[in-house]
């Protein structure tokens, strides 16, 4: 019933010894190492004997049922004289119809077995018999069953059958004109920046159990305050800074949030330090906007842009990118709208920001177009549950979708 198979569990019996059985009538049900499947009957008779009780194993091509005639002698097949089914040749010819006849006792005739030779897979009813694992391998290969005769009890089509049926002949491959190309590539050494990332967040992803939250954010008041802010504010305050100072407040109520995973303790962090991903050639930077909680968006804003600028220019120092304690990590002036990001070290969680799209939502029961954003939550399972996250993705929410209580 399987190609990896080699013994088999009796789940259950639905038939027991004396029961009427006819061909297509399901025996029994067989756990395989892939699944458990159903044993069909492929015989008219009568259940004499069940070899194998409910919930026992065996192996494959044991005997674990007989089906014949009422009362016959199936015993001489449980002494070891009769082939098992998987040594039994194909099905021996039936005595002649003349002789079935009763003849007179001193004249008795039996019909000599003649040499075993395949029978038609179909049978005088038109059903098709062939082996749960011939039916398998025959649609994996584009085997056309109808078209094979079985060499198995009754005409059954099985393994063998298939393994030795006729290749399919392919279908001809089109003619295509010959192309001619250089092959050839570039390597480069690589840099201290990104063995560091790699190193980083290889230890990050592979040693911090990651799970991950994703929520929706409407953004359509946030769109209309930001528009407000930049006709006062200092330096133009973007989406992201936004997205910074509302995850700053939200962790300001969420301490357990803003952790750090130590091996034998947890730190909670009492103070607000957002790491910002940047891009640049050789790789990512993560400046930090230190006390972002305590900052306006303007301010925020101001240090983002400078921070921005020193990047591309390899100016940044470690103090610039050392003592995050939770890190915010933007991709959505790319048109992703959703992705998932690697914990930051030392922190227990990162937010991977897509971008603002418009999509139909209900608004007073009435079909709108909104401004929606998904953000994803990374956690380290280690120090935050599935349940603090997700109050801290609401509070980020209610902050976003009412820009006013960044204010409170």
């Amino acid at each position: 019933m399987s190609d990896t198979m080699t013994e088999g569990v009796i789940a259950a019996w639905h038939k027991k010894v004396g029961d009427q059985v006819k061909s297509g009538d399901i025996l029994a049900d067989v756990e395989t190492d892939k699944a458990t499947m159903e044993l069909e009957n492929f015989e008219n008779g009568v259940l004499l004997y069940i070899g194998v009780d409910k919930g026992a194993s065996v192996p494959v091509n044991a005997i674990i049922a007989i089906v014949g005639k009422a009362g016959e002698d199936y015993k001489s097949l449980l002494d070891g004289d009769a082939p098992t089914a998987a040594e039994k040749p194909a099905e021996e010819e039936k005595p002649a119809k003349a002789e079935e006849k009763a003849a007179p006792a001193e004249s008795k005739a039996v019909a000599a077995p003649a040499t075993p030779a395949p029978v038609a897979a179909a049978t005088g009813d038109d059903r098709l018999k062939a082996s749960p694992l011939a039916r398998k391998i025959a649609e994996e290969k584009g085997i056309d069953i109808s078209k094979l005769q079985g060499s198995g009890d009754n005409g059954r089509i099985v393994k063998r059958d298939i393994e030795n049926a006729p290749a399919t002949p392919a279908a001809e491959a089109p003619a295509f004109a010959a192309v001619s190309g250089e092959e050839g590539y570039t390597e480069v050494t690589v840099s201290q920046m990104r063995k560091t990332i790699a190193r980083r967040l290889a230890e990050s992803k592979f040693s911090a159990p990651h799970f991950y939250l994703t929520i929706d954010i409407n953004m359509e008041a946030a769109m209309a305050a930001r528009t407000e802010i930049n006709t006062v504010a200092s330096a133009k305050v973007s989406f992201n800074d936004m997205v910074i100072k509302a995850s700053a407040l939200a962790l300001r109520k969420h301490p357990k949030v803003n952790s750090s995973w130590l091996g034998d303790k947890i730190r909670y962090n009492q103070h607000v330090h957002i790491g910002v991903a940047m891009a640049v050639e050789e790789g990512l930077l993560v400046p930090v906007v230190r006390f972002a909680d305590n900052k306006p968006l303007s301010q925020i804003a101001s240090e983002v842009k400078v921070y921005a600028g020193k990047a591309k220019e390899k100016k940044l120092q470690p103090s610039d990118w050392e003592g995050n304690t939770f890190t915010i990590s933007n991709l959505g002036m790319f048109g992703i709208e959703e992705f998932t990001a690697i914990i930051n070290p030392p922190d227990a969680c990162i937010l991977a920001v897509g971008a603002i799209r418009e999509t139909p939502v209900v608004k007073n029961g009435q079909l709108a177009v909104g401004q929606m954003m998904k953000v994803t939550l990374s956690c380290d399972h280690r120090v935050v549950d599935g349940a603090s996250g997700a109050e801290f993705l609401q509070t980020l929410k209610s902050m976003l979708e009412s820009p006013v209580r960044m204010l409170a």
